[in-house]
């Protein structure tokens, strides 16, 4: 797809026509479409910048629509709000996978790095549109888009699979568990790691992750099920309780 077609694919997804289109091409151009060029051609330094905008509109918002929430609820509400699971999930339904440009080293993993770009597309179209209309604009944009998913269901605190594991070996081994980062591969913008959870030095689980926490929440996943605590498919990607 041409990048004009995928600018104006883009704009109406934001319902917004851009008078600068290069923030439009920046904020779907992933890093390894443009390895060796300046940073500011891809879309991290917009993703920087969406992140803060969508991070104060969000907690704005749940501040003044929930006055009975105490800091601890809203604190839960805006990590489920924002978090990578949330945005690659409305990403995907806005149809924003197919604009996005990827590199050649990226395609030929499969693409294997869709989940995260598409979250982090979805915080640089934020920015970009911040930069070109404004904050009515973008808070537009983001209670059309997230407003639907809000929940009081989301203040509550999920099981994570690091804690559930903390727990269980605790109670029943007498001893807590330990991670150990055994690999990283991949290009650097979005490197693989691999961790294993062990107890006593003997390995209970192993898992991959596009950061070390993630990798190692994956680990204390499959430990769970290993040990029989869990079941497949219980823990998430980020390791949370579906």
């Amino acid at each position: 797809m041409k990048m004009h077609k995928r600018v104006e694919a883009a704009e109406q997804i934001c319902g917004h026509v851009f008078t600068d289109k290069t923030l439009l091409e920046r904020a779907l151009t992933h890093p390894s479409a443009v390895e060796g060029a300046r940073t500011k051609l891809s879309y991290e330094r917009l993703e920087f910048l969406g992140d803060s905008v969508l991070g104060a509109i969000v907690a704005t918002d749940i501040y003044e629509r929930f006055p009975s929430m105490d800091e601890g609820e809203l604190s839960q509400l805006k990590i489920a709000l924002v978090s990578g699971n949330m945005l690659s999930m409305i990403s995907e339904d806005l149809g924003i996978a197919p604009l996005i440009v990827m590199g050649e080293s990226e395609k030929g993993t499969q693409a294997r790095g869709m989940h995260s770009a598409l979250e982090n597309v979805y915080e640089s179209i934020v920015g970009a549109l911040y930069l070109d209309a404004g904050y009515d604009a973008t808070h537009e944009f983001v209670q059309r888009t997230l407003g639907p998913h809000v929940s009081t269901d989301l203040a509550k605190k999920p099981i994570s699979a690091k804690s559930r594991l903390q727990e269980v070996t605790q109670r029943d081994m007498r001893c807590g568990p330990e991670y150990k980062l055994v690999s990283e591969e991949g290009p650097a913008h979005t490197p693989t790691f691999t961790s294993v959870a062990m107890v006593e030095g003997r390995r209970i689980g192993r898992g991959q992750g596009h950061s070390k926490k993630s990798s190692e929440s994956a680990a204390a996943a499959d430990a769970l099920v290993n040990l029989g605590y869990a079941q497949e498919g219980e823990f998430d990607h980020e390791g949370f309780t579906n």
